[in-house]
């Protein structure tokens, strides 16, 4: 079904260039139109032929091309589409984005654009990580590029790590999400959501756990990157995948998590939406340990660091604006989570009744407590939860 809706897309010169192939198909069975800029060097990896036949456009290459400026012209290119995507956006056209570069048709239209602009970055893992393009990354999120993956793995030069660019459905997603209008009022800040359970080793076998699913805390670091944020989750073990457009984390205890939360700091906010483990085995078996007949076996436990207490009262500039956490209970809800909102140091909490359901289900019913009051919201699907919060926090941060 037709969309009305169009996205120019600008494909670099990278290998992930044949993973755009599959992005047009999606694009076009989702009724939403794609006109195509390949650059000089993505032409080394996809051919204009095949790009034509599967956008149904005709494919553009050359910024000096008369007869396109007198049918067109670089600037009506640029602004006719609805979104502007570049994937796979390499280091190098990253690099003269940010630099605001206008040599070729691609980076032309890039700068010409007075549309919403996404980016899927690829490219080799020490590319990514250098200084240079990470400085070039947070100058696009800070303009309001957003942007989608890189996500970890393997890669064609035969190394690993983060770099490659992001799977064709997930930047599908984070093109939708574009479309939709959703505000980009976080682009520029960096949010941290911690997210699932922790997992507490008892041996190597067996461990202790909550019934947490993520499905909230995932939904939230999602709601934030719509909006532009830089978001770093910090997950705890979940079956579920990474939200598109977020760096993930995953850890395995409540140590683990602490110092993956304190790693990705410094941060405007922090989501502490994880349900931490509040013990740990004193000391976790090496071995199996075996059932003895009739015997029973006495576990020690010491408490876990308080990931939500650490970040609320870290000292001065290294404390985010805003830290918001979460009370999980199953009675007298709103005055253990008021109690703890004040014990904690946090700014707000986001208080649920678990009792009903709400680990491992889709909605959820919260109250939101700050030093003002509360407020009850009502029970609605969790993506919306996360929406709203997203919302509350883009208006505290302005």
């Amino acid at each position: 079904m037709a969309t009305g809706q169009s996205v120019l897309l600008i494909i670099g010169g990278g290998v992930a260039a044949y993973k755009s192939l599959l992005l047009i198909r999606l694009l076009k069975t989702a009724g939403i139109g794609v006109r195509v800029v390949l650059t000089r060097g993505g032409a080394q990896f996809v051919t204009p032929l095949s790009v034509g036949a599967l956008s149904g456009e005709k494919v553009f290459t050359d910024l000096f091309d008369l007869t396109d400026e007198a049918e067109m012209g670089h600037i009506q290119l640029s602004r006719a589409a609805d979104l502007v995507v570049a994937a796979p956006a390499t280091a190098d056209l990253m690099a003269r984005m940010a630099a605001g570069m206008a040599d070729d048709l691609a980076t032309t239209l890039l700068l010409a654009t007075d549309k919403d602009v996404l980016i899927a970055p690829a490219m080799n893992v020490r590319m990514w990580e250098h200084a240079a393009t990470q400085a070039n990354l947070a100058t696009l999120r800070a303009r309001g590029v957003a942007v989608v993956g890189p996500d970890a793995g393997d890669m064609a030069c035969g190394e690993y790590g983060p770099g490659r660019m992001a799977e064709p459905e997930a930047i599908m997603a984070a093109i939708r999400t574009a479309l939709a209008g959703t505000p980009r009022d976080l682009a520029g800040r960096r949010i941290v959501v911690t997210s699932g359970p922790t997992h507490e080793p008892i041996d190597p076998v067996r461990y202790i756990a909550n019934r947490s699913s993520g499905k909230q805390g995932q939904a939230i670091a999602a709601a934030l990157a719509a909006r532009g944020a830089e978001v770093v989750l910090v997950s705890g073990p979940v079956g579920l995948d990474p939200p598109p457009g977020v760096e993930t984390r995953g850890v395995g205890t409540a140590r683990e998590m602490l110092a993956a939360t304190l790693a990705a700091l410094p941060a405007d906010a922090v989501v502490c939406a994880a349900a931490v483990a509040d013990y740990r085995v004193a000391d976790a078996a090496d071995q199996k340990l075996k059932k003895a007949d009739g015997a029973g076996r006495t576990l020690t436990l010491v408490e876990n660091p308080d990931i939500l207490a650490t970040v609320s009262t870290l000292p001065g500039g290294e404390r985010p604006r805003l830290v918001v956490g979460f009370a999980a209970e199953t009675q007298d809800v709103l005055a253990y989570a008021g109690a703890k909102r004040t014990r904690k140091g946090c700014d707000w909490i986001v208080a649920n009744d678990v009792s009903q359901g709400v680990f491992g289900g889709d909605d959820n019913r919260v109250t939101l407590i700050d030093a003002q009051g509360s407020e009850d919201w009502p029970k609605m699907g969790k993506d919306a939860v996360a929406a709203k919060l997203a919302e509350r926090i883009a208006t505290a941060l302005s």
